[in-house]
């Protein structure tokens, strides 16, 4: 899978350039510990290697060595606290690289991979350190081409390049995020199964997050959701911490990583195993709308289009449940709708659980769904505690369906739909373990 990334980025980087990208650096938890280590991700696409203090180079045309990687050397103290290092030699052997150096001796090397080229690809911005080395390198080679003509004239940013690239996901990427997603709905079905009035919400976040664990997944793909009566209105409430009462709903966005691909669903369920009826018309209005923007979802439509239409459906629901008040297409003008629901339809969903998002062409329109386009639809209606001037019934009420959906050929689809969604399946599910 990364040699086919790493062709299709030279190809389209041409001729007469040298791209570099530095691994990300550890992030600290305390004075002496950090957090596990996750990987750039545009660095992993290329690369798929997952140690800090590394840098690739891809150089294509050097004679010898057109993909380069800088590592952090064997070293067997340090092996004893922090495990096992890949080191030079099997960077080559088990990464593909034409060379690999040890990472301190990256500013004695790049000088042979830059000869003759006038572009250099690098990302500023997520290495400090690199970032200090790759300007004075830059720097002194446009010095040196202004006396010599030859040398580096210009710094550009792979990033455009890459997010073109990961927006199409190739099989092997498929193939994780589907056991991403697979993994993610059997963590929301061991919750939905699990649920009772008088648990706290941070008893299923464990058992969410225990379930990606115990089925392969590296653990979540972001921080789990475990929202319950108004708490599903705040859209990223994390705290966890509040018991679940009798006839609340709860909320739970949650996913796994898997091979450092992501999964990302959200399931809104009864505590008690039944919707009340503002909880039920609710839910149905929003599960509604989830459907039929899916159902709009192939080759050839904008990108925005499911946006346009979620803003449509759902602010239709707002007049009928009484939230708004008022003309619909005047609503839409004045973005009224965004008090109760806030965010757009959904994101793209890869290597990041909201992943590179090129989604405007050059003329800044949106571009058209393709096939290998992974995104989640969302739909969502909240209704916070204190909001004024709307029936009573609804207040506290936060729903949000989300499912990961996969363009095809000649439609789309959902890759989550194994989770139950529709109200009689969900109350039945919920029920199905209750003495």
């Amino acid at each position: 899978m990364h040699e086919q990334n790493r062709k299709a980025f030279t190809e389209k980087m041409g001729r007469g350039g040298v791209a570099i990208f530095a691994s990300r650096p550890p992030a600290a938890w305390n004075h002496d510990t950090e957090y596990v280590y996750r990987p750039d991700p545009n660095f992993y696409y290329l690369t798929g290697f997952e140690e800090p203090e590394s840098i690739c180079v891809i150089a294509p045309d050097h004679p010898k060595h057109q993909y380069i990687l800088f590592v952090r050397p064997k070293d067997k103290q340090a092996e004893i606290w922090n495990g096992k290092r890949v080191g030079v030699k099997n960077a080559r052997r088990h990464y593909g690289a034409d060379k690999a150096y040890s990472i301190e001796k990256f500013g004695e090397k790049i000088g042979k991979y830059l000869e003759g080229a006038e572009r250099l690809y690098y990302t500023l911005g997520s290495n400090q350190d690199v970032d200090s080395e790759i300007l004075s390198l830059f720097t002194g080679s446009v010095r040196s081409r202004i006396r010599s003509g030859q040398g580096l004239d210009t710094l550009v940013d792979p990033s455009p390049i890459l997010s073109e690239l990961r927006l199409i996901k190739n099989e092997t990427e498929l193939q994780r995020i589907q056991m991403a997603t697979e993994i993610t709905g059997a963590g929301h079905v061991a919750a939905m199964k699990a649920v009772r009035p008088g648990m706290y919400e941070y008893d299923l976040e464990a058992l969410v997050e225990s379930t990606f664990r115990m089925n392969g997944a590296n653990g979540a793909a972001f921080p789990t959701i475990v929202a319950s009566g108004g708490n599903a209105t705040i859209l990223h409430y994390t705290t966890n911490d509040c018991q679940i009462k009798d006839e609340s709903l709860v909320l739970i966005d949650a996913g796994a990583e898997y091979g450092r691909y992501s999964g990302d669903v959200t399931r809104t369920f009864p505590a008690n195993g039944t919707f009340t009826e503002a909880q039920r018309e609710i839910y149905q209005l929003v599960l509604d709308a989830h459907y039929a923007v899916i159902d709009a979802i192939r080759p050839g439509v904008s990108i925005d289009e499911p946006h346009q239409q979620s803003i449509e459906l759902l602010t239709e629901s707002m007049l009928s449940l009484g939230l708004l008040k008022g003309k619909r297409k005047k609503i839409i003008k004045k973005e009224a709708y965004r008090e109760f629901y806030m965010y757009r339809i959904g994101h793209m969903l890869g290597l990041d659980v909201h992943d590179v998002n090129c989604v405007h062409d050059a003329n800044g329109d949106f571009k058209t769904f393709q096939p290998g386009m992974v995104m989640t639809i969302e739909p969502g209606l909240y209704v916070a505690d204190d909001t004024k001037n709307v029936p009573p019934e609804y207040l506290g009420i936060g729903v949000r369906i989300e499912d990961d959906i996969l363009v095809t050929e000649t439609g789309c689809e959902v890759l989550t739909d194994g989770v139950p969604k529709e109200i009689d399946a969900v109350e039945e599910l919920v029920n199905s373990t209750k003495w």
